[in-house]
């Protein structure tokens, strides 16, 4: 049973990744550009902490979603998480579920995992990869 469901592993991996950058994008347009809907505060300036955020998720999110330079923006994309967290979650409570950061802690640790594992099958990295340099689940 197990080496059934490994032969799936790749696009499990990659599947993960679509749908993480989907939720992040959104988490970006609706900050750039209140959709779906504004933000509470309504959207922030570009060069504000908030804007620069909002950037990351966007690009970086859209990135994520072809899986093109995986590696390196989900880097950058778990320490954005980390930041959010502990710079605008942790300060209200401990517990995540109480200040709202679950979300910022799921996807920090998401992130953090394509980090180790890479994108999966279905991304630019895997298709402009040499055959010699690919993981087995990229061939």
């Amino acid at each position: 049973m197990s080496a059934a469901l490994d032969r799936w592993s790749p696009q499990a991996l990659a599947t993960l990744r679509i749908v993480t950058a989907l939720l992040f994008i959104a988490h970006g347009t609706q900050k750039l550009f209140g959709f779906p809907a504004p933000p509470e505060g309504g959207t922030p300036a570009l060069f504000s902490l908030f804007g620069i955020g909002a950037v990351l998720e966007l690009i970086g999110g859209v990135l994520i979603l072809v899986g093109f330079f995986t590696r390196p923006i989900a880097f950058i994309l778990a320490g954005e998480m980390a930041v959010a967290y502990w710079m605008f979650h942790a300060p209200q409570s401990v517990y995540p579920v109480l200040n709202g950061g679950d979300a910022a802690v799921l996807f920090c640790f998401v992130f953090l995992l394509f980090v180790f594992t890479g994108p999966g099958a279905w991304s630019i990295d895997g298709a402009t990869q040499p055959a010699g340099r690919r993981h087995s689940w990229e061939r």
